[in-house]
């Protein structure tokens, strides 16, 4: 389409030797994963119907300073209309190389302050020196502070014509809604393994590197969505490698990263409960390179991946799994049980967290992977395989030729006792007072509190918990409330909110119950016959005795 080409062409990039520098985009047509955003702001520069600020959102890498650039370039190239911009324009230049007399470049991570944005709406009261539009580019505006946003509100709102703003920034939630409605957003996604690999792959052509097409699907997989980042390992990897060429088994090495199938076969070892091989496995893939950090990520990945391998198709793009380890995974979730799984899930997050506390990470780990053997639970889906099971336990007490009775009875117990243990484990929550008893109990004070403060029951049932919206609700208290449910109960409760007003909170039938008592005490002959007695008694507080 030939509006892609408004802008000029790469000016830095011949000298630079660092991919990420020598391929950055400078023109729409270079920009990949976004086509619909670039025809949308094209289409509005050349109506004369650009926005007053533009706002670019999206993770590292993604292309938002670089955007705001080639923005910047289209609104005040000589040649937009004509559709290209033929090396001649006095603007394009300039811009791309940030020293450009209109078009000022600011990083908000270093200038947070109101006197900085004050001196910049002074420096916007003067039209353009050469260019049609004035242009500030602010780079991570979310780092202003809540007074320098509130003075840029009204020049935001009603800007002179010549004036436009272009933020970027990582973290849009930090920003204030006022200055949000004010600009017109544009959120840059992730851009597809697919596209980053044909991308990656011309640059490979373009830069005469043998690379073999695995080597770069495993760049764009741990590029996570960003071409900085994947651009960044490319040449990391190429320059590792110097002029040879770049197999996969190469790119593992030089990345630290562990096949699918290494995660696989361990989760197999762990249900099997043979604790010297977890560790033997382990420490190969420790031994290879890998981190701790990044091996619990991995493993949450093969987790996630067992967990909900139906939902998931092993088409081409799919750049996580090969054909083989697709195949052992369906085949593995079918013998693993839901619970077993997400019981892992849990452990490993909880794992993460502690990863920094302790010197030796790698201990962490390995002490996380035996306890893990104790947590497992295997799906047994036919009687016979539970027999088969039971067998398995009886030939390990020793019965050399015929099943002994008493082996069998002994693994009965076993199990009656586990189950018993696991029974006496978990307590029972019928409503919401039991709730409001098992965190006293538990010593949950802070729940205990929003429980009979803020809480406005709607219904209370079958572990599924629906109460009115409460602005006085702490902002982690579902979080809070649904992790301690599962550990009190070993089930996953349902926590909701509903616009119906729900009971009164427990404080509130408090006070309204003492109110009443207060009421009928007040109107009792005792009362009355105390007031004519003691005419000047009040009345405080009314205690219930025992007796």
């Amino acid at each position: 389409m030939s509006f892609f080409q408004v802008g000029w062409s790469p000016i830095m990039t011949i000298k630079s030797q660092v991919l990420a520098l020598k391929y950055r985009p400078q023109i729409f047509k270079d920009l990949i994963g976004h086509e619909e955003i670039a025809t949308t702001i094209y289409n509005s520069i050349i109506n004369n119907s650009s926005a007053n600020a533009f706002l670019f959102t999206g993770i590292r890498g993604i292309g938002k300073t670089t955007f705001a650039r080639i923005v910047a370039k289209a609104l005040n190239c000589e040649h937009t209309l004509e559709g290209m911009c033929e090396k001649k324009c006095s603007h394009c230049d300039p811009i791309a190389n940030s020293n450009h007399i209109d078009v000022l470049e600011i990083d908000a991570a270093s200038k947070t302050g109101v006197d900085d944005v004050r001196e910049l709406i002074e420096f916007s009261r003067y039209p353009p020196s050469v260019a049609k539009f004035k242009i500030f580019i602010i780079d991570e505006v979310h780092m202003l502070s809540k007074q320098a946003f509130n003075a840029l509100l009204k020049t935001l709102e009603e800007p002179p014509e010549y004036l436009k703003f272009i933020f970027a920034t990582t973290e849009v939630k930090k920003i204030p809604i006022t200055v949000i409605s004010r600009c017109q957003r544009y959120d840059l996604s992730r851009v597809k393994s697919e596209e980053l690999f044909v991308f990656l792959k011309n640059i490979t052509i373009k830069e005469k590197k043998n690379v073999e097409d695995n080597a770069i699907k495993l760049i764009a997989k741990l590029s996570e969505g960003s071409v900085r980042d994947a651009l960044s390992l490319l040449d990391r990897a190429t320059i590792s490698n110097n002029d040879n060429s770049l197999t996969f088994e190469d790119a593992q090495k030089i990345f630290g990263y562990v096949n699918k199938s290494s995660y696989i076969e361990l989760l197999e070892i762990i249900f099997l409960g043979d604790e010297e091989k977890i560790i033997d496995h382990y420490r190969k893939l420790y031994n290879s390179g890998i981190e701790p950090n990044l091996f619990l990520n991995d493993f949450l990945e093969v987790l996630y991946f067992v967990k909900n391998i139906s939902y998931i198709e092993n088409v081409g793009n799919n750049f996580s799994l090969n054909d083989s380890d697709y195949k052992k995974i369906t085949s593995l979730s079918k013998e693993i049980d839901s619970n077993a799984l997400l019981l892992f899930w849990e452990f490993t997050l909880k794992t993460l967290k502690e990863i920094n506390i302790v010197a030796n990470p790698n201990l962490l780990v390995e002490m996380f992977l035996v306890q893990l053997t104790y947590l497992k639970k295997k799906k047994v889906i036919q009687n016979n395989q539970q027999n088969e099971l039971y067998k398995t336990q009886i030939k390990n007490i020793d019965v050399k030729n015929t099943i002994n009775k008493d082996a069998i009875n002994q693994i009965k117990n076993i199990k009656q006792e586990e189950d018993k243990i696991e029974k006496k484990n978990t307590q029972e929550i019928k409503n919401l007072e039991d709730l409001i008893n098992m965190c006293l109990e538990k010593k949950e004070m802070k729940l205990k509190y929003e429980l009979e403060n803020n809480v406005n029951l709607v219904s209370f049932s079958n572990m599924n918990i629906e109460i009115s919206f409460n602005d006085k609700l702490n902002k982690n208290f579902v979080k809070d409330l649904s992790e301690k449910l599962y550990d009190w109960t070993k089930n996953r409760w349902l926590i909701s909110f509903s616009k119906e007003k729900g009971q009164m909170s427990e404080k509130e039938k408090k006070n309204s119950l003492k109110k009443k008592n207060f009421k009928d005490y007040e109107s009792s002959n005792e009362y009355k016959n105390l007031l004519n007695i003691f005419p000047d008694i009040e009345l405080i507080n009314i205690e219930k005795k025992d007796d």
